[in-house]
């Protein structure tokens, strides 16, 4: 298991003292076998990880990379390979852990490098990176030279991943709670920069989870936001009268104009468009370590501008925002 002692000192030291306190209490909670049948499984595969030496670590490339092929045998290479494999399926990345390529289903380097040169330089700061998954770009924002980067994502597998990754790369100040942001205490403010990428369209209340992620800001900090889109104008959005792209927890796809009202109104302002991209089925497809059906089974067979149930296919904006 992690020692966050580390994280709690910095919450104290940042003011977030309420929090420190709280969040022992939310681990223990989170990391109960009895609320997770598969959580023993996953902790003995972490446990029995080895502890590997290696001075070869890059964390601001594509492929986050940690050791090389070199530092280990090839068979003990193999039986590393064989323990992340139990981790399936592995959605954020790509990693190259010790040479075992983890081709993930996400091509999540694509959108890092979609909106790295856009937002406000990561150095000395403290992040917040909302429904992280296994921490693939909180490594990234670490590599950009944050101070601290917290993930929070409520899928404990993800938290596992996560967990493994840190094991073979050692400490460092980045940490991946088994949380969602609802569990967050009011009034945290304690953030330089909040990232929630992919959360928004599955969330209920949309603008509740705007101020969300406002309240864990300070004064001024930046909040980079993705989520799914619709074209059209002010006012108008999209809610699935049932699944989209085969997911039943899709709630508001809103216009570009109509998410940038939204943050207006919840106190945002220096509000910028900065990218809109059609998902492709080469950024978001199965592997071998993703085995399960993807967004090419998600579209329509015959117009690959339409999902199989006949709504607008996946299409995301990222939209830059401080708070006011």
């Amino acid at each position: 298991m992690i020692d966050y002692q580390g994280l709690y000192n910095t919450l104290v030291d940042a003011k977030a003292e309420p929090w420190a306190r709280l969040l022992p209490g939310q681990l223990a909670e989170a990391f109960d076998p009895a609320r997770h049948g598969n959580l023993a499984q996953w902790q003995t595969v972490i446990e029995s990880l080895p502890k590997i030496n290696t001075t070869h670590c890059l964390l601001d490339a594509d492929t986050v990379q940690i050791g090389q092929s070199n530092d280990l045998s090839e068979t003990d290479r193999i039986a590393l390979e064989h323990q992340l494999k139990i981790l399936h399926p592995w959605r954020k990345g790509p990693y190259n852990l010790f040479g075992i390529e983890i081709d993930t289903e996400w091509r999540s380097d694509w959108k890092w490098n979609r909106l790295k040169n856009h937002i406000s330089p990561l150095n000395h700061r403290l992040v917040l990176d909302v429904g992280c998954g296994n921490g693939y770009h909180c490594w990234r924002m670490l590599g950009a030279g944050a101070k601290l980067v917290v993930g929070i994502d409520p899928l404990l597998l993800n938290v596992m991943q996560f967990q493994a990754i840190r094991k073979l790369h050692g400490e460092a100040p980045v940490y991946v709670l088994p949380l969602g942001i609802e569990e967050l205490p009011y009034g945290l403010k304690i953030f330089d920069t909040v990232f929630s990428m992919g959360v928004l369209h599955h969330r209920r209340s949309p603008i509740d989870h705007l101020l969300e992620l406002k309240d864990c800001l300070q004064h001024g900090g930046e909040l980079v936001l993705e989520t799914l889109v619709i074209n059209g104008g002010l006012g108008e959005a999209l809610v699935p009268e049932g699944h989209y792209a085969k997911m039943r927890n899709v709630w508001f796809l809103p216009s570009c104009e109509t998410l940038m009202s939204w943050l207006k109104r919840c106190g945002f302002n220096n509000i910028r468009l900065i990218d809109v991209n059609i998902t492709s089925i080469e950024e978001q497809r199965s592997t071998e370590w993703m085995q399960f059906h993807s967004l090419k089974d998600f579209l329509d067979a015959k117009d690959s501008k339409l999902t199989c149930e006949g709504l607008p296919a996946p299409k995301r904006a990222i939209i830059i925002a401080n708070n006011a």
